[in-house]
C-alpha cells in the first residue's frame, strides 16, 4: 500500500515553484520593435516582391528600374542633390570645380550667341562684312584660349590648396568644358551666384 503511493508520487510529474522575482508577462507588450502601421506594411510586402517568372518580365523590370533612376537623376540633375548625381559629378572635389566656374563670367560661355552673330556677319553678300567676320572669330578663339588658360590655373592652384593628397585628374577639363555652357544650360544647375565663394 505504501509501495503503491510511492510509486504514484514518482510518476507525477514535478509543478513547477513560481518565480516570485519574475513578473507574469504582459501579452499586450512589445516584441522587442514597434508594430508597424497597415500603410507601412503594405508598402513593405508591394516592395518584396516575387522572382521574375521568364526573361520577358526580367527585362521589363530592369528597364522599369532603369527609368526611375534616370528620373532621380534628372531630378538631382535641377536641385544639386549629390546622392543621385551621375559618377562623373558626383564628390567633393567636381562640386567645388562646379563652383569655381559657375562663381566667374568666362569668354566661353558667350561663344554660342557670338558665333551665331559671326555667321550672319559672314554670309552678308560684302568683302569688307566677311572680313570683320574672320578678324571675329580669331579674336573670340584667342579670347577663350587665354581665358581658359587662366581658368585652370586658377582651379589648380584652389584645388591643391582645399584637396591636399586627392586625386585631381580630369577635374580641370571637366571644368572648362562647364564654361563652353551657358550659364542657364549647365547641367548639374549652378548652385552659388555670380561672386560667391565656392560652398564647403
Amino acid at each position: 500500500m505504501f509501495r503503491s503511493r510511492s510509486k504514484d508520487e514518482q510518476a507525477a510529474p514535478a509543478e513547477p515553484v513560481a518565480d516570485l522575482t519574475q513578473q507574469p508577462r504582459d501579452p499586450q507588450a512589445p516584441k522587442g520593435r514597434p508594430t508597424p502601421k497597415r500603410r507601412e506594411a503594405q508598402s513593405q510586402r508591394r516592395q518584396i516582391t516575387k522572382a521574375p517568372a521568364n526573361r520577358k518580365e526580367a527585362a521589363k523590370r530592369a528597364r522599369e528600374a532603369r527609368r526611375t533612376e534616370l528620373a532621380k537623376q534628372r531630378q538631382a540633375l535641377a536641385s544639386g542633390d549629390e546622392r543621385y548625381l551621375p559618377l562623373r559629378d558626383r564628390g567633393p572635389v567636381r562640386r567645388f570645380a562646379r563652383d569655381f566656374v559657375d562663381a566667374k563670367w568666362h569668354v566661353a560661355e558667350f561663344f554660342l550667341p557670338i558665333a551665331v552673330g559671326i555667321l550672319i556677319l559672314s554670309i552678308v553678300p560684302s568683302v569688307q562684312a566677311q572680313n570683320i567676320s574672320l578678324l571675329l572669330w580669331l579674336g573670340v578663339i584667342v579670347m577663350i584660349v587665354v581665358d581658359s588658360i587662366g581658368t585652370a590655373r586658377r582651379l589648380k592652384k584652389a584645388l591643391r590648396e582645399r584637396f591636399p593628397g586627392e586625386n585631381l585628374r580630369g577635374v580641370t577639363m571637366y571644368a572648362l568644358m562647364r564654361t563652353l555652357q551657358m550659364r542657364r544650360m549647365r547641367l548639374p544647375k549652378p548652385q552659388v551666384a555670380r561672386g560667391q565663394a565656392p560652398r564647403r
